[in-house]
Formats: C-alpha cells, sequence, structure tokens
C-alpha cells in the first residue's frame, strides 16, 4: 500500500518536469510527510492539456452518501480496478498522476514496525498512477479527490511491504493521463512494479508516524535511534544491495513481509 508520502521539490522543478502550463498553486510548501484526507498535487488531462492542482488523498465515490467513504479508499489494487464499483468508472474516464519524490512504507520486525523511504536512485520526482474523481457534498459543493493505485512489490522492496504505488516509466504518464484511452487494453500494461534497481530505500526516524509531524528531519536517514547529519542521504552507497539496507535498518535481522 502507499500511506504517506514526501514531494519537497520546488514549484519549478515540478512544472518543468511534468510540462504543465498552468502554474503550481500559490500555496505550495515543500512537504515531507503527507498523509491521507490532506490535499496532494496532482496532474489531469482535460483532453487538450495537462493541469496541475490540489485533489483530496481519500476517492470518495459520486454515489456514496457522505465523505466517510474516502478515508477508507486511500489506495486501489491495480489487479482489480476494472471490478471494484468504487473505481471502475474513475478508471476508465479520470485517470491522473500524483506527484511525489519518495514515499514511506513500514517493515515489520521483532521489535516493531519500522519506517522506511523509498526514492528514485537519482532523487528524481516521479509520478504514481492515480484515479480521481468528483462527489456532491450535501451542501452543494464539489469536493475533488483521488486514490493511489498500488501493484505488488518489486524484488527489492518485497523485503519491506507486499505492496507498492504504480510508480509510472515517465514515457507512459501521457498514455495514462489520456482520456481518450478508455480501454483497458492501453493502460492495464503500464500497472506494474517499478524497476527494483532503479529504487533505493532507507530507514528513518519514527516521528513519521505522527501524521501531523511535517519536517526536513524525516527524510534524514535514521541509525540507532539518532538522525543523521544533515550530508547523510548523499554519503549513502548509490547502488544498495538489499542485504545492504537490511543490515542499515535492522541490525542483526531483516524484516519479515508485512500485509
Amino acid at each position: 500500500m502507499c500511506g504517506r508520502f514526501t514531494l519537497f521539490a520546488s514549484a519549478d522543478e515540478i512544472v518543468r518536469r511534468f510540462r504543465v502550463r498552468n502554474p503550481v498553486p500559490d500555496d505550495y510548501v515543500p512537504r515531507y510527510n503527507i498523509a491521507p484526507t490532506q490535499p496532494v498535487l496532482a496532474v489531469i488531462n482535460d483532453g487538450k492539456e495537462n493541469r496541475i492542482g490540489y485533489l483530496r488523498w481519500g476517492l470518495i465515490p459520486s454515489w456514496a452518501k457522505d465523505a466517510k467513504m474516502g478515508s477508507k479508499l486511500i489506495n486501489a489494487r491495480a489487479e482489480t480496478l476494472t471490478e471494484k464499483p468504487s473505481f471502475r468508472d474513475a478508471v476508465r474516464h479520470r485517470r491522473c498522476l500524483i506527484v511525489a519524490d519518495g514515499f514511506y512504507e513500514w517493515a515489520h520486525t521483532e521489535h516493531g514496525k519500522q519506517p522506511m523511504r523509498i526514492q528514485r536512485k537519482d532523487g528524481g520526482l516521479f509520478a504514481m498512477a492515480g484515479l480521481w474523481e468528483r462527489w456532491r457534498s450535501p451542501d452543494g459543493r464539489w469536493v475533488y479527490t483521488c486514490a493511489i493505485v498500488t501493484t505488488e512489490a518489486n524484488e527489492r522492496l518485497r523485503a519491506i511491504h507486499p505492496r507498492m504505488p504504480v510508480i509510472l516509466a515517465e514515457e507512459d504518464e501521457a498514455t495514462w493521463l489520456d482520456p481518450s484511452f478508455v480501454d483497458a487494453a492501453h493502460w492495464q500494461p503500464l500497472l506494474k512494479p517499478f524497476p527494483a534497481d532503479a529504487l533505493v530505500a532507507y530507514p528513518v526516524s519514527p516521528k513519521v508516524n505522527q501524521a501531523s509531524y511535517d519536517a526536513p528531519e524525516l527524510i534524514r536517514p535514521w541509525d540507532d535511534g539518532h538522525t543523521a547529519p544533515d550530508n547523510a542521504l548523499a554519503a549513502e552507497p548509490t547502488e544498495p544491495t538489499t542485504e545492504w539496507v537490511l543490515n542499515q535498518t535492522f541490525g542483526r535481522t531483516g524484516p519479515e513481509s508485512g500485509s
């Protein structure tokens, strides 16, 4: 699954990377612990061009009686998108990109859950496959919400958690966004695990468990209960092996697969 993520790139970087016409919203600020029900930066295609803006994380189907359903639908399994009533219309007509530069997963250990941050090996921005929906509240307001599509984890991340968000290859983003591609044959093949050798994972502070806490220290590597120096991330191996990740995180023992 995907329950928290980060986005701290500059607004200019985001606009250049995703080639959107409109600017990033003025109230954009770097985020180090984005949580469900909060606004997330997303890219949609209106049939003519890509646009960027905020969606509330937690999809509320158009037919829902109240907004509470959204908190239960933060993720959508790639394998069943066309079957689930909550997602089958959105996946045909309302696909989006959720902008991120890292996400968190919790590895299960004999000492409890250890938060891990996963990012691209080059540290760059990426797009998670998303679905968006519009729901009319009882007071007449339109509420725009989204869910992150997940798939089985790749061989490196499987040791941490059995699921991961679908990270789209940059060349596939236009296909995923194109609203004219209604048939699953166009976009279903894109919903696969991101290559293991293109990602790195490292342990971070348990402070990330608190959804209301959002600070740069959360992305620093965590070592035996102490945050590492500011330059520690750059000093890590550029292509860590699975054994390196497990040893850095757990010392004597590696994590067990979680659900």
